[in-house]
């Protein structure tokens, strides 16, 4: 079919498909434009409301918090940079600048056989204090707050009082009292003045009095107590489970608190084969400021360093076991 100017006509364009198409458009018609979308404009991110429970960042308290970082960490970086510096450097060169020469190793050595290897016995020394005190002290706090805790009896609310007092007495007020009680029981100057006083811990039995009550569902002890286990298979098979965050926590506050102790072996202990590595330490700074007394301050500093890093290492170790939340989800409310 043609037009009249001799050219084929486009049938699809003037009659269409017949039928309808899909739109509803009857054979003929034209078809309607198809209708796109238009591109969405970018949406803004909204910003997240602040509430007290969810602050926003806080430019004054960062640079509070970087200049208690700072001061925490200083002496830190100062004892670590002198204890490789021999005794010339260390009076000579800037104390947060190394020295010309390495002397760490060299330091150390020198530090655990002088004066016929005194801070080796210093440190088992302390070791002793700390596995018996601390370890003992832990071991105390854990059994009686659970009882406090679990167990209801006369005299509680009086025995919370007492523990509230204690903990609220400075040690230093009762180490003459305790001196002169030891000395009449013939106990001072040996091991047992420095480990029975740090077996006694009213902070930690509070925290473990309140850390159990909150720990421990009463739930869970009757059921057990219904399923038959006996108050010992309770404790050691349920609750001592779920108490081991507050009873590493204990552990650390009393390992702290004995290895760093050194008012009570200074009353207490006399004898310099049982001084703890704080009083020994202190003894060699002290001859130095002796007539004809020989300084050893590179072999101080040593020691210091020596001193605190089984702690750190303690707290690296054990800070995984500070886990909350081990009983969620055992009780049904």
């Amino acid at each position: 079919m043609t037009d009249p100017t001799g050219r084929p006509a486009d049938t699809r364009e003037r009659t269409g498909h017949s039928g309808t198409d899909p739109g509803g458009a009857t054979a003929g018609s034209p078809r309607p434009p198809v209708a796109r979308p238009p591109h969405a404009a970018p949406r803004r991110r909204r910003r997240r409301a602040h509430t007290p429970l969810d602050p926003g960042p806080s430019v004054p308290l960062t640079l509070v918090t970087g200049l208690v970082l700072v001061y925490t960490l200083l002496p830190l970086v100062w004892l670590v940079i002198n204890a490789t510096k021999d005794q010339e450097d260390l009076l000579d060169s800037f104390g947060l600048w190394l020295g010309k020469d390495f002397q760490l190793w060299d330091n150390i050595s020198r530090t655990l056989t002088y004066d016929d290897g005194a801070f080796v016995r210093w440190t088992l020394n302390t070791l002793l204090y700390v596995a018996a005190g601390a370890g003992g002290a832990t071991v105390l706090a854990v059994l009686g707050g659970y009882a406090l805790a679990v167990y209801e009896f006369p005299g509680r609310r009086a025995v919370f009082a007492v523990v509230i007092g204690a903990v609220a007495v400075p040690g230093t007020a009762l180490a003459v009292p305790t001196f002169l009680m030891f000395s009449g029981m013939g106990l001072a100057n040996t091991p047992w003045a420095v480990i029975i006083p740090s077996l006694v811990s009213p902070f930690g039995l509070y925290l473990m009095w309140v850390f159990t009550a909150q720990a421990v569902p009463s739930e869970l002890l009757e059921a057990a107590r219904i399923d038959g286990a006996g108050e010992l298979r309770i404790f050691f098979r349920i609750a001592l489970p779920l108490l081991a965050p507050g009873t590493v926590t204990v552990l650390l506050f009393s390992m702290v608190a004995t290895w760093n102790n050194y008012f009570l072996p200074l009353i207490m202990i006399k004898d310099p084969d049982w001084y703890p590595l704080t009083l020994g330490l202190n003894a060699w700074s002290a001859q130095a400021r002796t007539a004809g007394g020989e300084p050893v301050f590179d072999l101080i500093i040593t020691g210091s360093l020596l001193t605190i890093a089984p702690i750190v290492i303690v707290f690296l170790l054990l800070q995984r076991h500070w886990q909350s939340g081990l009983a969620a989800g055992s009780v049904k409310e």
